[in-house]
């Protein structure tokens, strides 16, 4: 997969904070030596807002890196600028999903815990435009067509020559809810069957007789970028997705998504309760 400007930019945080480590320096100590406040060097390492390529350059002299080290991360440096197929949408998009539009378009993987509905990369317009009138109570018609648009407009990133691997827990609950009335119900299912036989697709159900489990705190995403340091985490709530990329989160998450997938039905076993549900 490519390299997205997002990715770039996160990488050069990391490498920035694992140079200065090395070289036993603090924030404050590195920044003195380049000019830079502690505050501003502290962004440059944790991934936010623009850099400038010189101060990377000097940073990298400072911390001893080979030439072409440096070169690598001055290189990143220049490319790390955000941009997207979403930037010219003419509506405006609320941040969070923004900011997952940005992460999402740079994924290797992504591991889903859906409770509550089918994940939005698997969803059909119909069933999408359902839960989006639902969830979106004071928005006007055109408003939720928009939020759909965007919607259907992620799932191209399944049908890219190297698509991300997509694997899906999904309570049982999510699949006997029925969205918007039995024919966008059995829509639905049917395009999940069909989903779950692409090789970069993989879905589990996790079935009401499993009980209790890792996750009964609601839906989550884990972002999988080209490194384990580039990992970010989506949690939903009402009042909007909160991303978390701290260490101990992640493998608090990441940890969770192992248990339910061992707690889940087998491929097999997952699709044919998609079939009989689909089937009742």
């Amino acid at each position: 997969m490519a390299v997205g400007p997002t990715t770039r930019r996160r990488q050069l945080g990391a490498d920035l904070r694992r140079l200065r480590e090395q070289a036993g320096l603090t924030l404050e100590e590195a920044g003195a030596r380049v000019g830079l406040s502690k505050a501003t060097l502290s962004r440059y390492e944790t991934k936010e807002g623009p850099v400038k390529w010189p101060t990377v350059d000097a940073l990298c002299r400072e911390y001893g890196a080979s030439d072409d080290v440096r070169q690598a991360l001055v290189e990143l440096a220049k490319a790390a600028k955000v941009q997207g197929w979403w930037r010219s949408l003419a509506d405006q998009i609320p941040e969070s999903m923004n900011l997952m539009l940005t992460l999402e378009d740079e994924v290797v993987r992504e591991d889903h815990y859906a409770c509550m509905y089918i994940p939005g990369l698997l969803q059909t317009r119909p069933y999408a435009e359902a839960v989006h009138r639902a969830s979106e109570m004071q928005c006007s018609e055109r408003e939720v067509q928009h939020m759909v648009d965007i919607r259907m407009k992620r799932q191209e990133l399944l049908e890219r020559d190297e698509p991300p691997h997509i694997w899906c827990v999904i309570d049982e609950a999510a699949i006997r809810r029925q969205v918007g009335g039995k024919a966008v119900m059995e829509e639905q299912l049917a395009h999940l069957l069909a989903m779950a036989e692409r090789p970069h697709v993989t879905v589990q159900l996790l079935p009401f007789a499993k009980g209790a489990h890792a996750a009964a705190v609601g839906s989550f995403v884990v972002l999988r970028g080209p490194a384990p340091d580039l990992d970010v985490v989506y949690v939903d709530l009402l009042s909007g997705g909160v991303f978390m990329e701290k260490k101990p989160e992640l493998e608090r998450y990441r940890l969770a998504f192992q248990y339910l997938s061992a707690q889940a039905l087998d491929f097999e076993s997952s699709a044919r309760l998609i079939q009989r549900v689909s089937e009742e």
